[in-house]
């Protein structure tokens, strides 16, 4: 469709339009504008877009567009924020798009801005006149950080179709599981004091000691009990992050906070995890007489997991040439199986590149993952019934 722009320029658009999404106030900006482009692009191919804002979040907002009716049909999906940067180590401008030695340089190239101009790209030389069932374009808000924009589609239960592909990168790998993840905090609270006299005081670093001891014995366990043979790292995996704790040599530490991660295999329940390790701490206060707090640092996103034998994973199989495998890496994928879609994650671009300076996506990646997209409209969209 001649009224859309080149690939190229929907890219360097796109990456243009600041979207930064994090925890601290001081980086975290709206999405909104990379909504109004997807859907000025969008709707000129025919879709009926509709935005989502999230609530209690202002100016964040997804993006569902649909065209095509019927109870079957396919998701193409990816997320609209990018990371932080750190402008001092980037070779170029990070909003600028820069092409240099086969790659296209930018904030959000390949995780995953680049994802939708090429979908849209792919879309505009097929005819969408002809679909038999619905393609769906969406696109999400803080992805990078809360996962929001896909826990708000979970609770309003949409989009529904029956097959769903997010463009994250997978270097054109198609993925069919990966772990979950928890980030937690345990705070101990005891008795600041003058160090010549234990007896003034409580030590929170003594009792800290005892927590991690026992964290160190649960994880054990896990290894012990879960294995999971399609991971590289095949057991559930606890880090120790970071600790912080007390002020001075000559004083007793009254407060330390233990910041860790838990990456649970698929058909684990993260709920039941964070209930296990709850469990281990009262025996601790009573010990130590001190107040022992577990909290979470943000919203656990569960583990992802498709059925090897879908039909989505071995047609991507097919086009990619590439057998299905995992990653470590979390995605929005179990929310769209939430939402009843077989889901895979496959997309252009390295996980080696994203969330680093210097992000880009290799010019050669562009093509096979338009060949997938379109492999997949045809056999979901275009055909009357879903295998």
């Amino acid at each position: 469709m001649s009224s859309l722009p080149s690939l190229i320029s929907m890219m360097t658009q796109l990456i243009a339009t600041p979207s930064i999404s994090c925890s601290q106030a001081s980086w975290d900006q709206s999405n909104k504008g990379v909504i109004l482009l997807l859907q000025d692009w969008l709707t000129s191919l025919g879709f009926a877009c509709e935005m989502m804002p999230i609530a209690g979040h202002q100016e964040k907002y997804n993006l569902i567009a649909t065209i095509g009716q019927g109870a079957g049909g396919l998701v193409l999906s990816g997320h609209t924020d990018t990371v932080p940067y750190d402008q001092d180590r980037w070779h170029s401008d990070p909003f600028k798009l820069n092409e240099r030695d086969n790659k296209l340089y930018g904030l959000g190239t390949c995780d995953m801005k680049g994802f939708f101009a090429i979908v849209i790209d792919t879309l505009k030389d097929m005819n969408l006149n002809k679909l038999q069932q619905p393609l769906i374009i969406l696109a999400t808000a803080d992805e990078e950080s809360s996962m929001n924009g896909a826990r708000a589609l979970v609770e309003s239960g949409r989009p529904k179709a029956r097959y769903a592909l997010i463009g994250e990168p997978t270097s054109l790998t198609p993925i069919h599981a990966h772990k979950g993840i928890m980030m937690e905090k345990i705070r101990v609270t005891g008795q600041a004091g003058h160090s010549s006299n234990p007896n003034l005081g409580n030590n929170a670093l003594d009792a800290m000691h005892s927590v991690m001891s026992e964290l160190m014995r649960y994880r054990q366990g896990l290894k012990d009990r879960y294995r999971d043979s399609h991971f590289v790292i095949d057991y559930p995996t606890m880090n120790f992050g970071c600790i912080h704790g007390g002020d001075n040599p000559n004083r007793i530490c009254g407060r330390c906070e233990l910041e860790f991660d838990l990456r649970a295999l698929p058909g684990m329940d993260n709920q039941t995890l964070y209930h296990e390790i709850a469990a281990i701490l009262p025996e601790i206060e009573r010990a130590t007489d001190t107040q022992i707090q577990l909290e979470h640092l943000f919203p656990d996103v569960p583990s992802f997991s498709t059925e090897k034998e879908s039909d989505i994973i071995k047609a991507c199989e097919r086009l990619t040439k590439k057998a299905a495998t995992t990653v470590a890496f979390a995605t929005e994928g179990p929310f769209l199986n939430q939402l009843g879609m077989e889901t895979l994650v496959l997309g252009p671009g390295s996980i080696d590149q994203a969330h680093q300076p210097n992000e880009y996506m290799a010019l050669d990646q562009i093509k096979p993952m338009q060949t997938v997209i379109q492999g997949l409209v045809e056999r979901y969209c275009l055909t009357h019934d879903n295998p």
